[in-house]
């Protein structure tokens, strides 16, 4: 069926807990040992502050959205209020970033495996989660919340029980290997260790930590009734921030004195077994492994419908804008999953392809940071061309244009940080040329 249009069949729940869950990734569970290390417990304030800019940033990307419906996704929003240029450029770059994700999360996904497995090799392992997700991601929208919808659950109710008991045991005052569990230790080690350098260093961990928040923004095109959903969806992210993030490792820290956790393991991990639940590396290795399944399976979908969008502004090749007769983009999705078939060689020629992706995902980091400043730019102008429709929205960040500056130059200022790491910057000088090509591609493009 060529030139269909996307069903709305992500309902509210689907969209609900792909909010929820889009946010809790691999970094949360494996990285935030190493996070606490460097920074200490300021890293709670680094994502109280992250987590409000972010809030602001989605409000903003909301109330575009809900303005006009047929906005597919973020790509048409700069094409519409920056320019075909800018849309160009948000559409194929937020492609890369997810493919390039999507590369380090199969890979994730087969060392994960390996943990039960070991005698398959991760390229069958890598080969196998790419063609179930591609499989179910061409069957419906649908299909695809419901599986991102249990993913979620699985995230969340993990984070939610390691809360709970670590609650009851700082309520109960237990002694544990480092003391007794209490909320002095969030503070009595010291809350700046490495003085304001190091608090300022911790935004850019924070802000990757995000990476996938804007993924409402890909779904608009395929929910039901968004003027609704989308707010409900957007209003929770403040709620997740405190609870997920600032939570959980509010409880890890007053158990275990931040400066005993080990940077290398996983503080998740450590918990657990300090609470005594049984089998703690395969449960956390199940949770892992649903996560880095999830952003996988995000990357598919939200590539393939970038492609979508592009085709349909006559900037990709005109096959991709075809549906099948369950109302989904099949080639784009089969072109963005070959893509991630390139990581399943990697693991047949290489014994760790880890190593390859760390870096590799450092560069992907980047070009969302660009993203999130291009539909911040967006929201800008959309403001300054539409201030009637603004004032009646339903749903609109509050302060309009001077909140939207404000968000912008915070992405200029994380992304200013970025040039302190050798290796973030390092990613920030090889990007551009990412930027060559897509120039050479608008000119093909546009003459």
């Amino acid at each position: 069926m060529e030139d269909n249009n996307l069903q709305r069949t992500l309902s509210n729940r689907h969209v609900q807990l792909i909010a929820l869950g889009g946010a809790i990734g691999t970094g949360l569970f494996l990285g935030a040992g190493q996070t606490i290390a460097i920074t200490g417990p300021s890293i709670l304030l680094t994502y109280a502050i992250v987590g409000i800019v972010l809030f602001m940033f989605m409000r903003g990307l909301g109330e575009i959205l809900i303005s006009n419906s047929n906005f597919k996704s973020f790509a048409d929003i700069t094409n519409e209020y920056i320019g075909p240029f800018a849309g160009f450029i948000t559409g194929w770059t937020y492609w890369l970033c997810w493919i390039i994700t999507g590369m380090a999360e199969v890979t994730a996904v087969a060392k994960y495996t390996s943990f039960w497995f070991p005698q398959i090799p991760n390229w069958i392992s890598a080969l196998l989660c790419v063609l179930m997700l591609m499989t179910i991601n061409l069957f419906s929208a649908r299909l695809f919340g419901e599986l991102e919808f249990w993913f979620a659950i699985i995230k969340i109710s993990t984070i939610i029980l390691l809360i709970i008991v670590g609650i009851l045991i700082i309520i109960i005052d237990h002694k544990t290997n480092y003391g007794h569990a209490t909320i002095k230790n969030l503070y009595e080690f010291g809350v700046f260790p490495e003085g304001l350098t190091g608090f300022f260093m911790s935004f850019q961990m924070a802000v990757f930590s995000f990476v996938g928040i804007e993924i409402i923004g890909v779904t608009a095109g395929e929910t039901q009734n968004p003027s609704k959903t989308i707010p409900k969806a957007i209003n929770s992210v403040p709620l997740r921030i405190l609870l997920f993030y600032v939570g959980s490792l509010a409880v890890i820290m007053s158990i275990i004195p931040w400066n005993q956790i080990n940077p290398n393991n996983s503080p998740f991990v450590h918990l657990f077994s300090i609470i005594g639940i049984p089998f703690t590396a395969g449960i956390i290795n199940f949770v892992v492994l649903t996560a880095a399944a999830s952003s996988c399976n995000s990357g598919i979908f939200s590539s393939s419908r970038m492609l979508f969008g592009l085709a349909w502004q006559r900037q990709a090749p005109y096959p991709l804008r075809t549906t099948n007769r369950n109302s989904v983009p099949y080639i784009a999705i089969f072109i963005s999953s070959s893509m991630l078939m390139v990581t399943v060689l990697l693991n047949y020629i290489f014994s760790d392809a880890t190593l390859v992706f760390i870096y590799i995902t450092t560069i992907a980091t980047v070009l969302f940071l660009i993203v999130w400043g291009l539909i911040i730019f967006s929201y800008i102008k959309y403001q300054k061309r539409n201030p009637e429709i603004h004032k009646n929205s339903i749903y609109k960040l509050p302060g309009g244009r001077i909140s939207g500056y404000i968000i912008l130059f915070f992405f200029i200022f994380v992304f200013a940080l970025l040039f302190v790491n050798p290796l973030t910057r390092t990613a920030i000088l090889i990007s551009p040329i990412w930027f060559l090509i897509l120039i050479l591609m608008y000119w093909k493009y546009k003459y």
